[in-house]
């Protein structure tokens, strides 16, 4: 495990290289001039080269690199073009909505979805299991932004029974903070809802025709005890697989969010920055974003172990 687990640690450093490369590029070989963005509409072609020369984008693009790699190797992300703060104290600034929007999420839609899944499974053909088909279909045909503007109609809107917008810190109150987040919370978890139930759905319904369910059946087992510690039990690979991918992949998402809510996140953050060619604060981002993906991944692969006794790495 020792083994695999430092392999693993290690394989993460070119693949977070080709992505700060990959990033890197995209920035600097797309339209769009941070010095023409800092100096206005009125800035001369003088002023412009000047300012290029003071973010050191008139240095060579290999040259750039090198000092940003070597900035990062340090911990240190650089400071934004147009705000002029380091990255990573805009960064711990954002990451409070963007974490806790992230975290409600992912357990509200795996509150909902195993249950449901686990059910229709129980109940294979009858109505909570077309019920549920039918919302998986609805559930990834909706676009996030379309649910939430829905959302706000009705229940901020229509029977002003929550805020429209924005974000409570949660040092403010719990019970202020979990009000704000529940409508870009159900907005999200729409979607993750769906994937999770129908892979829930699947994953359990093969697991109820395998010999030992119907061992236990046979012993006099209740159909609980069969349900949660036999059948839910040996799907879970399937399931934390596909949750544990949800999870990284709510990084799209939360960017659609946040801009809908008006939440000030690490994804409103990435927008602003995109909007005024801020180099340091998207690849800052983008790179943290990576970071998680990654370790989201190696904690999917360690948790086999502890799921299913027959995974040895």
């Amino acid at each position: 495990m020792l083994n695999f687990l430092v392999k693993r640690v290690l394989a993460t450093v070119p693949v977070l290289f080709v992505v700060a490369l990959a990033v890197f590029l995209i920035l600097r070989l797309t339209p769009g001039d941070p010095a023409a963005v800092i100096g206005g509409d009125n800035a001369s072609t003088e002023d412009i080269a000047r300012i290029r020369q003071q973010l050191g984008l008139a240095k060579p693009l290999v040259t750039q690199f090198a000092i940003w790699v070597g900035q990062v190797a340090r911990g240190d992300l650089g400071y934004s073009y147009y705000m002029n703060k380091p990255v990573l104290e805009l960064i711990g600034q954002r990451v409070e909505p963007t974490a806790s929007l992230a975290l409600a999420t992912m357990l509200l839609a795996i509150g909902t979805a195993l249950p449901l899944g686990t059910l229709a499974a129980w109940r294979m053909g009858g109505r909570l299991d077309r019920g549920l088909m039918a919302f998986s279909v609805a559930g990834f045909s909706v676009p996030v932004f379309v649910v939430g503007y829905v959302l706000i109609y009705i229940f901020a809107l229509q029977l002003s029974w929550l805020p429209v917008q924005g974000y409570v810190r949660i040092a403010r109150g719990v019970g202020p903070w979990l009000r704000q987040l529940v409508l870009p919370c159900v907005a999200l978890a729409l979607i993750y809802v769906a994937l999770l139930a129908r892979v829930t759905r699947a994953a359990v319904s093969e697991a109820l025709t395998e010999d030992y369910v119907r061992t236990a059946r046979a012993k006099g087992i209740g159909e609980g005890a069969v349900l949660l510690r036999h059948a839910l039990a040996n799907a879970a690979v399937p399931i934390i697989t596909v949750a544990g991918i949800s999870a990284a992949q709510l990084i799209g998402g939360v960017v659609v969010t946040e801009t809908v809510f008006a939440i000030p996140g690490l994804g409103q953050l990435t927008v602003d920055a995109v909007l005024s060619r801020d180099f340091p604060v998207i690849q800052g981002v983008v790179l943290l974003f990576s970071t998680v993906y990654v370790a989201l991944n190696l904690l999917i692969d360690i948790s086999y172990v502890f799921l299913d006794p027959r995974i040895r790495y």
